[in-house]
């Protein structure tokens, strides 16, 4: 049937069915009563209204209603809609008077409860007065009655709230159960609910929204706090110097500074403080859950522009709000990660990051030999496809950076980091990987001797203080000789010293008897051409020395490190020496790798030449300038220079100054017996001065870097190179033009001595020798061939990158360097051979054995430098008495 059809007859029209009232009142306390009603009322379908329209009435009740009937209202259709008004307005009451029985009879209980107290507190006044102790006891008790029916009351309470849950779950029952009888009766009834869970929620929402104010109000109340509390307390307490808002300023101030990650930590609790409180106030404002007004504060903090699709007053401005607070906050994190990213890049470009390295060459300190040192390393590591040298001083690194990019030679593979730091600090040395270094070079600074030596030594002292321990040696550079037997007492066996002055200073005499050795030396202690090497070869244990000698093709040995004299290095030892298991052999060779022993091969016998070597003859020697070692270099000149020698001190030191400052230098004057001093006062830069010597009688003059301008290179250089060309333009002067000419002829003969010749440039019978401090103006005066020869600290250098490389090396070289034991000479070829004799050059050597000598290398008439270590030792070839060898003997 039609809906219409059953509008229009009533007697067809379905009727629908509610309960009697006694049904509900016992499907409230029991839902599973079996007295279930099988007879309902009827209500047409046409005259029941629609959920969304229907509105309960505000004046009847369902007792009102059930006892007036139909007749009341006349019309059964209007009464069927009455009947279910208030069938559902019963319910409501049914269950209201549930909820409220309970809070009265729990009022009633609190009320006894108190009015019990009170009656209790009554009684114990009056009995105050003559049981006090009694009292007490009571008060005691009474006090616990209470807090038991406090207890109670919030048991109670607890208890009502479940019966509300479980009436809320009847209701649930029974909406269920009216679903089946009218589909409209349903609706209205979740209607109902949904505005009472509606009236919940809200309540929740306003918590919700209180609760975030609150939160947000909160910290300005706690700084108003404080800052009352620090006036209250410096207007009463004139003792407390500092307020409490300020010391809880240090405070954070101190939490920031000491850890690393308490601004980000600060960050991150900040912005979920900000998610939090922004969550809470849009669940106040908004319909939506607590976890999707969470996510939405979130996109808001996130991303600003979230909040354009906000709708309603109370939306958009907590949307805005949040927007605010996200923009602060990503600010604060794009400004952390901004200062944490320029501070590793400027961490990084200040040098302070830690080096990740091992088996580098460190050097502490800079100064005018660093070039010349990373030049040698680079060339000695370039076998080894490159090394890593790092740098540290107290300069910026970028200035480090640069200068070392100014520098006019190929690094050859090596890397050079530097670093910023003080080498007297443990935690910069950890910083440059200190303990796995194989070699720590410490450089002297330039400026004042003793305080540069003072610096170097408590560098020593900081790198053995070192708790990893060392893996390499140290090499230190010295200004002044007495300063190293301290260091070498601070540093033990780890330290090998280089003492600049001394070295320049013995190299200084040495080039000065014997003109051209200071390119032999330069080709010894430089890395670009033949230099020293100590090695174990097995396999030649049990030969003889003199054997040993032309079993390397590429090498020439020069000594013998004795395992059983624990490490002794005998330079030119005897031929009859048989080396022994654990022996080392010391050569001179390419690279330490180029050299290997060979078969031995077949040598003529070297036949005996008895030719005199030339007597020592007494020399007339000119030192110019003063420095704090001159005692030493006296106390050298003395035993290298044939008796009856003179040695002329020209300086501006007052004489009795001058004897003053040599005995307290450690010299004894009445122990020299070879040369004999006289002094002369005057200024090496003044002509007049110079004039009054006599300059063109001097065998050799030497000029030193004066001590009153060491503490820059270029003044004392500028110095120097004034005095050289002061000295050059009166011996020009002096001497004859005819014998001018004759020496510039013999320049291109290369007679006897020719070599020696054409390193006298001004006389046949003067060689002048300068010390040049900065290589750059040794790289100038050479090209000019203003000066015989110049030393500078380029050689300090190659000597402190030799040891560096191998430490053994220093025993080599203070030997060689020393006033006794094996140095270097230049011979002449007649010692060796006859005019045009056809001789190999191992038969050379042999034959200079004969005097115990080692023969390194040769220079012939028409060369222009020195071969050292030749190639082909066993082709034979001419030679002439115009030649002359380099070896290695004792000293004269």
């Amino acid at each position: 049937m039609s809906p219409d059809s059953a509008e229009s007859s009533p007697s067809s029209s379905r009727d629908w069915f509610f309960p009697s009232p006694s049904f509900i009142h016992s499907t409230s306390n029991s839902p599973q009563s079996p007295n279930y009603p099988r007879k309902f009322s009827t209500i047409p379908r046409h005259s029941r209204s629609s959920p969304t329209d229907w509105k309960p009435p505000k004046t009847s009740t369902f007792r009102s209603v059930s006892s007036s009937g139909s007749a009341a209202y006349g019309d059964q259709k209007y009464g069927r809609g009455r009947r279910r008004i208030e069938l559902i307005r019963r319910i409501e009451k049914t269950a209201k008077q549930e909820k409220e029985d309970p809070v009265l009879e729990q009022k009633r209980d609190v009320s006894k409860a108190v009015s019990g107290v009170k009656t209790a507190i009554g009684e114990m006044g009056i009995r105050v007065l003559g049981q006090r102790v009694k009292i007490r006891w009571q008060m005691a008790s009474y006090i616990a009655i209470l807090f038991t029916a406090f207890g109670s009351l919030v048991h109670k309470n607890f208890s009502l709230r479940n019966q509300v849950i479980d009436l809320q779950d009847q209701i649930s029952t029974m909406n269920i159960r009216l679903q089946a009888c009218n589909t409209s009766d349903t609706f209205d009834t979740i209607s109902i609910l949904q505005e009472s869970d509606h009236l919940s929620s809200k309540g929740l929402k306003i918590l919700a929204l209180t609760v975030s104010i609150a939160l947000l109000s909160t910290p300005l109340f706690v700084f108003k706090y404080i800052d009352y509390i620090s006036k209250f307390r410096s207007a009463y307490n004139c003792s407390e110097k500092v307020s409490l808002n300020k010391q809880l300023e240090y405070r954070v101030d101190v939490l920031l500074s000491v850890h690393p990650y308490a601004k980000a930590l600060a960050l991150l609790v900040a912005t979920l403080m900000l998610i939090c409180l922004g969550g809470l106030a849009l669940f106040g404002v908004t319909d939506d859950s607590l976890a999707d007004c969470l996510w939405l504060s979130w996109t808001y903090v996130a991303d600003s522009g979230n909040h354009a699709n906000s709708e309603g007053m109370g939306p958009r401005l907590v949307s805005v709000s949040i927007s605010f607070g996200g923009m602060l906050i990503f600010a604060m994190m794009l400004g952390l990660v901004s200062d944490a990213i320029s501070e590793k890049l400027d961490s990084l470009r200040k040098g302070r990051s830690e080096v990740v390295e091992q088996n580098h060459t460190l050097i502490l300190g800079w100064s005018d030999k660093l070039g010349s040192l990373l030049n040698q390393l680079a060339i000695a590591n370039e076998s080894l496809g490159g090394g890593i040298v790092v740098v540290m001083a107290e300069r910026d690194k970028e200035e480090m950076e640069l200068d070392i990019a100014k520098m006019e030679f190929d690094f050859r593979g090596t890397s050079v980091i530097c670093r910023s730091g003080s080498p007297l600090i443990l935690a910069d040395l950890k910083k440059v990987s200190v303990s796995k270094a194989r070699a720590i070079v410490v450089l002297a600074d330039d400026g004042n001797a003793d305080q540069s030596d003072a610096r170097a030594l408590r560098t020593v002292l900081s790198l053995t203080g070192v708790k990893e321990g060392l893996r390499g040696h140290i090499v230190v550079e010295l200004s002044d000789l007495d300063n190293e037997v301290l260091v070498k007492l601070v540093g033990g066996e780890l330290v090998e010293t280089v003492v600049a002055h001394d070295v320049i200073g013995r190299l200084m005499i040495q080039c000065a008897r014997q003109p051209g050795l200071a390119q032999i030396w330069e080709d010894i202690l430089g890395f670009e051409n033949c230099e020293f090497y100590i090695k174990r070869w097995p396999q030649l244990d049990g030969m003889q020395f003199e054997d040993v000698l032309i079993s390397f093709p590429d090498a020439i040995p020069c000594g013998v490190k004795v395992a059983s004299r624990g490490g002794k290095i005998i330079l030119n030892p005897e031929d009859s020496y048989v080396l022994q298991e654990g022996d080392e052999v010391l050569v001179i060779a390419e690279d330490d790798d180029t050299y290997a022993p060979g078969a031995l091969p077949m040598v003529n016998g070297a036949s005996f030449m008895h030719i005199a070597r030339p007597a020592r003859k007494p020399q007339k020697i000119l030192l110019c300038g003063w420095r704090r070692d001159v005692d030493d270099m006296i106390v050298v000149l003395d035993a290298f220079l044939a008796p009856g020698s003179e040695l002329w001190m020209f300086n501006e030191v007052v004489e009795s100054e001058r004897e003053r400052k040599l005995i307290d230098g450690g010299l004894d004057l009445s122990r020299l017996v070879n040369i004999t001093l006289v002094h002369r006062e005057g200024n090496a830069v003044i002509r007049r001065h110079l004039e009054s010597l006599p300059l063109e009688s001097f065998d050799s003059i030497l000029i030193l870097a004066d001590e009153s301008v060491e503490d820059s290179a270029i003044q004392a250089d500028s110095r120097s190179l004034a005095t050289l060309l002061l000295i050059r333009d009166i011996q020009a002067k002096r001497l004859p033009y005819r014998e001018a000419m004759v020496t510039r002829g013999q320049r291109g003969s290369f007679s006897q001595g020719s070599w020696i010749g054409e390193m006298q440039q001004a006389s046949d019978r003067s060689v002048i020798i300068s010390e040049i401090l900065d290589p750059r103006t040794k790289n100038l005066l050479s090209m000019s061939k203003i000066s015989d020869y110049v030393l500078s600290n380029e050689l300090v250098s190659m000597a402190l990158a030799m040891v560096a490389e191998d430490r053994q090396i220093n025993d080599v070289l203070e030997e060689l360097f020393a006033e006794e034991g094996n140095e270097l000479h230049i011979r002449l070829a007649e010692l060796y051979l006859h005019e045009g004799e056809e001789l190999s050059f191992y038969e050379i050597i042999l034959r200079a054995r004969l005097k115990r000598e080692i023969i390194i290398g040769y220079r012939l008439a028409n060369a222009e430098r020195a071969v050292i270590n030749p190639p082909n030792k066993n082709e034979r070839r001419r030679w002439s008495v115009k030649d002359v060898f380099v070896v290695i003997s004792e000293k004269e």
